[in-house]
């Protein structure tokens, strides 16, 4: 592509014309350096940044995530996500595991090609910059994350868990069984959160996002997974999450509900996190409230595999007519 051309491109999904010299970058090691309006260059194929991604955690600000680049592709204007190399790790201390966690570029390509066509996970391609750095162009899924849209429905947790909980449980049903899939063919997710699923717009599928950490933990290959899928069952159920401190808010209410808590009824993970929900709202079937006690700091039986919480969430699902 000649630089008219490219220029006449750029201008074309621009808000303000570009007149001055256009920044082509090629080498994305620094990606603190690379910023909106500069034209990122890779394997023949032309991008148009616009900015950084925001990190979308439930209940935290968001911060701009510069390793994660919002761009257009020049060739035919559909929007990206570009992710660039960043490398970290840090310890989870879970239960008395100590578990070193830590960012993997190569692994989150390897998974885009491993997932490929399944409609259940981000789809994208993996390219190399001049200087060799795995760049993954992501398709942008157009939809809410599951979070958002549960935390938006306006109604009491009874009338939400009677109405809405048994269709939001079929399809995390399906969404757990898409790492089932994951597992079977030796892969793990890695950082299961409740804003790395998306419920697509056009499909009404929910779909995963964000595969590039992992971790190590021979004793259970699988269970931080696993753990971050408890927590996303028990947002769904609860219809967000319930930490002590906001009982503590409530005065009188939450103080009686509170002396009623045993470490037990606590999340193993999150220390202040009820997840004995059956103490919150008593409808909700033994069977159900039982899958969420897995993940509790009381369970004397843990999770193996994606296997026996979907064997588990299965029969929740007949017991609710779902």
């Amino acid at each position: 592509m000649n630089e008219a051309e490219l220029r006449e491109r750029v201008n074309a999904h621009s808000r303000f014309p570009q007149r001055g010299k256009l920044t082509i970058v090629t080498d994305t090691t620094e990606f603190m350096n690379i910023k909106a309006g500069d034209v990122l260059e890779i394997q023949g194929e032309y991008y148009l940044l616009r900015g950084e991604e925001l990190e979308g955690r439930f209940g935290l600000d968001q911060e701009p995530k510069f390793w994660v680049k919002k761009a257009v592709d020049l060739s035919d204007g559909s929007p990206k996500i570009i992710k660039l190399v960043f490398l970290e790790s840090f310890f989870m201390q879970l239960g008395v595991q100590r578990i070193r966690c830590y960012r993997s570029p190569q692994k989150e390509a390897r998974i885009l090609d491993k997932t490929r066509g399944d409609p259940f996970f981000m789809q994208g391609r993996n390219l190399h910059d001049s200087t060799g750095n795995v760049v993954r162009i992501i398709d942008r899924i157009f939809g809410i994350r599951l979070y958002e849209y549960i935390i938006s429905l306006g109604m009491d947790h009874e009338s939400y868990f009677h109405q809405q909980f048994p269709s939001l449980l079929n399809s995390l049903i399906e969404c757990i069984s898409a790492i089932r899939r994951l597992h079977l063919l030796g892969e793990v997710h890695g950082d299961i959160r409740n804003d790395h699923v998306f419920i697509d717009r056009g499909t009404g599928l929910y779909r995963w996002i964000d595969f590039d950490y992992s971790y190590e933990w021979a004793e259970n290959p699988f269970g931080v997974d696993l753990y971050g899928l408890g927590n996303l069952l028990l947002l769904t159920v609860g219809k967000g999450f319930h930490n002590l401190g906001d009982l503590t808010a409530c005065g009188p209410p939450g103080m009686k509900v509170v002396s009623c808590l045993v470490p037990s009824d606590l999340s193993l993970f999150f220390k202040h996190r009820i997840i004995n929900l059956q103490k919150l709202f008593p409808y909700i079937p033994d069977r159900l409230n039982h899958v969420l006690l897995h993940f509790s700091q009381g369970a004397e039986v843990f999770y193996i595999d994606t296997e026996e919480l979907l064997d588990d969430l299965r029969a929740c699902r007949q017991e609710l007519s779902c």
